[in-house]
Parts: C-alpha cells; structure tokens; sequence
C-alpha cells in the first residue's frame, strides 16, 4: 500500500484599511496572486481592518507591510510569496521585465 505524501497548504492573507477605501487594490492584489499561484495556494483571505492598515502574510508571516515599505507592486509580492510557498518557480514576463 503507497501513501500519498502530504500535500503542503499555504495560506495569504490580505489585511486591508476600509477607511481609506483599500477593497479594491486588495482584491486585485489577491487575484494576481491566486492567478500566480493556483496550485500553491489553499487559501487566500481577505480581512477588513481600519487606521490605513494594508498587511499582506503569508502562512500568519508578515511579507509586506505598506507602513513600512509603502504600497506594493505586485511583481514585488509575487516574489515574497514565491520565496515561501514554491522557491524556485519562474514569475514569467512580470519577473524579467521588473529587474
């Protein structure tokens, strides 16, 4: 009998500031992730916060935080998560034309 090894779960969560109207820029930051990383990803929330809070984690690990880095690019959070939940996986175009 083979056991199927476990399969890895990897969660991103995307805190985002309601007061300042951030919904949008957070969705679509998730959706280019989850677009990125369908395979990787179990699970991508998004989580309602206040005070101009936008926080992106991975597995409950801060990657980004605009307080201290200012708001991302995408292709800079790309590379964060990848780092975390697949090393080594090419971004494609948005890796090679960002450097």
């Amino acid at each position: 009998m083979t056991q199927t090894p476990p399969v890895e779960t990897h969660s991103v969560q995307i805190e985002y500031c309601t007061q300042c109207r951030w919904l949008p820029r957070a969705a679509w930051l998730a959706q280019e992730l989850l677009t990125t990383f369908e395979a990787e990803l179990t699970e991508l929330s998004l989580k309602p916060g206040t005070g101009g809070v936008f926080i992106v984690r991975v597995d409950d690990e801060i990657v980004w935080d605009r307080r201290e880095q200012g708001f991302p690019e995408p292709t800079a959070v790309k590379r964060l998560v990848r780092d975390r939940v697949a090393p080594g996986k090419p971004l494609g175009h948005s890796e090679r034309t960002a450097e």
